[in-house]
């Protein structure tokens, strides 16, 4: 039996109607998948913008803070840096009109200890034919007790002076190494080996790479240390710590003062402050001791040029986090470096990791 032609026809037009349907479909679906990830990249892009301005709104505030801190340190007879005045306080988070909240905080880096004081200085030589602290300048001295007021882990006084022997041959920019030091010819026997940098640190994360720093050292020197500013001054002794304050001792003892000193400097700072820096040094703390102190006192000061900003903003369930350094010279505030990015893989610059708590939910 012979089926009419118009039959056999219809059935093939039929099936490439089907066909083309088909990869229609095909075109449909791969058209909405594309949109929908153009549509989710340009969105992020936008939110990512917009947390960044506002980050950038929080530097600006910072640093109407700092300018107005200057200008009323102007009518004093001197001026100073401390914990009560304006830059110095903690903020709630700032609700946004869209949702969301910003926050953030500052912190003086000349009250933490500078690293890149411990480069050995043609001016005091350090001399292996003697004795106790006269071998090391008074910042390594300084860094010694610094170490040694770690709860855990306890490091003796010969392995505080180890890690401060490699730190001191990592800055240093010669290549022989000191007594318990260590220069290229340690680093190039790991694995994987590299040079020692034999320059001044650039990040607070330098420290990882050093010889005799182990993990749990560098948990606890992170927050009590800096690289800023690049040429080390004094510290502040109304910001520091109470750990850093206990690193302050006579120019001839690698002991750290006790818990107790450190937080007795602490609790009269927050009771009366300090007046300046001879009403330091007359604490009694200091009282059988202020004749040996020349030495440490050279290392001391009352005011800062160099603060870190913390700031994080959350829109639309998203977090970005700023951290910025700004050095303040005269009525002048300089952003020198910045780092920015989301919660989970931002960077604080240069390893200055703050301690703050800007957000209720965020324990950083």
């Amino acid at each position: 039996m012979r089926y009419p032609r118009s039959s056999s026809q219809r059935g093939a037009a039929l099936i490439a109607a089907l066909l083309v349907f088909a990869l229609c479909a095909a075109l449909v679906v791969a058209m909405e998948l594309e949109f929908s990830r153009l549509y989710q990249r340009v969105a992020n892009i936008l939110l990512a913008e917009q947390a960044s301005a506002y980050l950038r709104g929080a530097e600006d505030l910072a640093t109407l803070a700092l300018l107005a801190d200057y200008d009323s340190d102007q009518g004093q007879d001197q001026p100073r840096d401390d914990l009560v005045e304006i830059w110095a306080q903690t903020p709630a988070p700032y609700a946004l009109d869209e949702g969301g909240w910003m926050v953030g905080c500052l912190r003086d880096l000349q009250g933490r200890f500078n690293l890149n004081a411990l480069t050995k200085t043609a001016a005091e030589p350090e001399g292996e034919s003697t004795v106790g602290a006269t071998r090391f300048t008074p910042a390594q001295a300084q860094f010694i007790r610094l170490l040694q007021t770690f709860e855990e882990p306890q490091l003796g006084q010969q392995e505080a002076i180890a890690v401060t022997r490699a730190v001191s041959d990592w800055l240093d920019r010669d290549i022989e190494p000191a007594l318990e030091g260590a220069e290229d010819d340690y680093y190039f026997g790991l694995t994987p080996g590299y040079r020692a940098a034999n320059r001044p640190m650039a990040s607070v994360s330098e420290l990882r790479a050093v010889a005799n720093i182990t993990p749990d050292i560098y948990r606890n020197l992170e927050p009590l240390v800096s690289v800023w500013p690049e040429q080390p001054a004094t510290l502040n002794i109304h910001t520091a710590s109470a750990a850093v304050l206990r690193s302050i001792n006579a120019d001839d003892d690698l002991s750290p003062l006790s818990v107790a000193d450190g937080q007795a400097l602490v609790e009269q700072r927050q009771a009366a402050g300090f007046a300046d820096l001879e009403d330091f040094l007359s604490s009694p703390v200091f009282a059988s001791k202020q004749e040996q102190m020349q030495k440490a006192k050279s290392l001391l000061g009352e005011s800062t040029g160099y603060f870190l900003l913390s700031a994080e903003v959350e829109v639309a369930d998203r977090r970005m986090r700023l951290y910025s350094v700004l050095q303040r010279s005269g009525r002048q505030v300089t952003a020198v470096a910045r780092a920015s990015g989301s919660l989970d893989n931002s960077q604080a610059i240069r390893g200055e990791e703050d301690t703050c708590t800007i957000a209720p939910s965020l324990d950083w």
